[in-house]
């Protein structure tokens, strides 16, 4: 009986750990409820994300949603890559505060980036490449001290690259080739300094309007000195043309006004 008596605080502890584990957190199912209603399975990837599953995603380390990786009985990966999931990404995702893989690559997702990305705060990786998004890269998501890896290769992402990214001292990866963005390259992304990880040219190619460092330079839209040359003596020739169009018109008119002038005045003389 004292053997029995003396296991009871470890049987305590066990039960209470047991307890914690099977409890879920709140944000997590609002996360990942959200995320699921926001896109489009065509082929039933996602059969298991149902209701009671979204509810209690996590037991300790195990997760019971496919995709989905828990530490601690917190979602801490979401891996749905190449899923040919549709739809939009659910800024509920900031929900999943514990997140630090966020990988939704080669899918047919549209519309924007959230900007809620910003309070993923332990966020590392950031892969939404080879998908449909749209809009502009958001400036917030620097906030996200942590992150070691930004792609969005393959998108329709436009407008220009914040420089708020090339304060991420911790990014080692970083690609936004293949989409329509525009302007120049951040000088703390395209030429770094001292022992942070450079990115080459292909980090940035594929973009039609995008220019500065590493890229090569941007091949001249002015003309060249043979078509200025050509273009001048094309459009003197026309002048030409035209002015001895003019004078011709001129001459035939003149001389049509005469004819009618000299019958005027063959008329009003007397006949002898």
């Amino acid at each position: 009986m004292a053997v029995s008596w003396s296991l009871l605080p470890v049987v305590l502890i066990l039960l209470s750990f047991s307890t914690v584990s099977i409890i879920s957190d709140p944000n997590d199912e609002s996360c990942l409820t959200h995320l699921c209603q926001s896109l489009k399975d065509p082929t039933n990837s996602l059969l298991n994300w149902t209701k009671p599953n979204l509810a209690n995603p996590c037991s300790g380390f195990n997760s019971y949603l496919s995709g989905a990786t828990c530490n601690n009985g917190r979602i801490y990966k979401l891996s749905l890559t190449n899923l040919s999931l549709q739809g939009s990404i659910s800024p509920y995702i900031s929900n999943c505060s514990n997140l630090q893989t966020l990988d939704l690559s080669s899918n047919e997702l549209t519309g924007p980036i959230p900007e809620d990305l910003q309070y993923l705060v332990n966020l590392a990786v950031l892969n939404l490449s080879s998908n449909r998004l749209l809009g502009e890269i958001p400036p917030q998501i620097a906030l996200c001290a942590y992150l070691n890896v930004i792609d969005l290769h393959d998108n329709f992402l436009t407008g220009q690259i914040p420089p708020q990214l090339g304060l991420l001292v911790r990014l080692s990866a970083f690609d936004v080739s293949n989409n329509k963005l525009s302007g120049p390259i951040p000088g703390m992304l395209g030429n770094r300094s001292g022992n942070l990880p450079r990115f080459n040219a292909t980090s940035f190619g594929g973009n039609k309007d995008l220019y500065g460092y590493p890229l090569p330079p941007m091949k001249s839209k002015g003309l060249s000195v043979l078509a200025i040359v050509g273009i001048g003596l094309g459009s003197g020739f026309a002048s030409l043309v035209l002015s001895f169009t003019g004078v011709c018109i001129w001459l035939k008119f003149t001389e049509q006004k005469m004819v009618l002038e000299e019958g005027k005045i063959s008329q009003l003389m007397p006949d002898y």
